[in-house]
């Protein structure tokens, strides 16, 4: 599991680290970019299914041969698997557009970008045996559903936390202020998160602490709100250790004590908790964003009933437990908790705590909070203005 987590977590520090054009890449609105129309009725398989998708997310035993669940999928229903690994939602973007993927695994900051541009449709639920047991509090949100019309099934989902060194902080802070207004006071020793999509963290801190903005949502920041957040950001630059996006890279920062305090993980804490580390994690009292991907079909798919077979057996109790234990992540169901013993630490199911996550959602220019007076600034925008911050 370290492997893979490690593989990803670098992935989207690459992506962070790199200059990306998104010209054409569907982030100045949150409408379908196409005319396509969810399925009705399914056929017979075609026998094939090829999938993109984020490394750990679909594995058959050959990297490790006792993490499989590709081998059953195959097996019950005749469709064989071959697989892609991509290592940003950039690249994620760029291959769906070359027709040859069926299913895509997108996580909330490409997942409208691929609705807007067409390469992507709306699912039918009544098709899927398995969507019924997703967790209702992961269906129907702003970075899988557009109009109400579901674009796809939900994976698993995450929180992006406070971690904390234990000596440092006896008292368990309960506040993000020690990252941002009093990260002066452990200087050298912070951390933060390797991504534009960071910005969205600023922005709740600034809904809690800074109302005269009008921030009700992170992820849609008009001219003024996202300079605030840019200037809070900048503000932390001067005191940060190190930006992280490999997984093993903040597991070695707090285990040196080169870091003390900053975003992190529950599967982290887990890691380091595991191997004896002085840390904890808390979920700070202004809220947290967090992560939730998407299975979802390619609008180019040319074994359309094979996709539609993966993303019900990935929805499946026992594949989905297998999957996001793997990765280090809550599943999307609760009977998925019967093949896991470690719900629980990942508050599997505790509708009340995923819902106060600010999932990863594509910044738009068409507002996501509903304003209609202003244009919020666009994944394009938050790039920018990343590299910026980062100097």
């Amino acid at each position: 599991m370290r492997k893979r987590i490690a593989q990803r977590s670098a992935a989207l520090g690459i992506a962070a680290a790199a200059i990306v054009a998104l010209s054409a890449c569907g982030t100045s609105g949150a409408s379908s970019g196409g005319d396509a129309k969810a399925a009705t009725q399914l056929g017979a398989g075609e026998g094939k299914v090829s999938i993109l998708a984020w490394p750990g997310y679909v594995e058959n035993g050959s990297n490790d041969p006792n993490v499989d669940w590709v081998t059953p999928f195959e097996t019950q229903t005749g469709c064989q698997v071959t697989v892609k690994t991509f290592g940003t939602s950039d690249e994620a973007l760029n291959l769906m557009k070359t027709g040859e993927y069926d299913v895509v695994s997108a996580s909330g900051d490409a997942s409208l970008r691929l609705i807007a541009s067409g390469d992507v449709v709306p699912i039918n639920p009544d098709l899927l045996q398995n969507y019924a047991g997703v967790f209702d509090f992961l269906k129907n949100k702003q970075w899988n559903s557009v109009d109400g019309v579901p674009y796809g099934v939900p994976h698993g989902y995450g929180a992006n936390l406070l971690m904390y060194n234990t000596e440092a902080f006896p008292t368990a802070p309960t506040s993000w202020d020690v990252v941002f207004d009093k990260a002066s006071e452990h200087t050298g020793k912070v951390t933060a998160y390797d991504s534009p999509i960071y910005i969205a963290d600023a922005a709740v801190y600034l809904m809690a602490h800074k109302p005269e903005l009008g921030i009700t949502n992170p992820y849609a920041l008009d001219e003024t709100q996202l300079q605030a957040a840019v200037d809070l950001l900048k503000a932390q630059r001067g005191h940060i250790s190190e930006y992280w996006g490999d997984y093993l890279k903040e597991v070695q920062a707090f285990q040196s004590g080169s870091s003390v305090v900053g975003t992190s993980w529950q599967v982290i804490q887990n890691t380091l908790e595991g191997e004896g580390g002085k840390t904890a994690v808390v979920r700070p009292s202004e809220g947290v964003t967090g992560w939730s991907d998407t299975w979802m079909i390619a609008s180019k798919a040319k074994s359309p009933n094979c996709a539609y077979a993966w993303l019900d057996y990935i929805a499946s109790p026992e594949a989905n437990a297998k999957a996001t234990a793997f990765f280090g992540e809550a599943p999307s169901s609760q009977e998925a908790c019967k093949f896991r013993d470690d719900c629980e630490a990942y508050h599997a199911g505790d509708a009340k705590y995923a819902e106060g996550i600010w999932y990863w959602t594509t910044p738009v220019e068409k507002c996501l909070d509903g304003r209609t007076d202003v244009k919020c600034t666009d994944y394009t925008r938050w790039t920018a203005a990343w590299q910026e911050i980062k100097g």
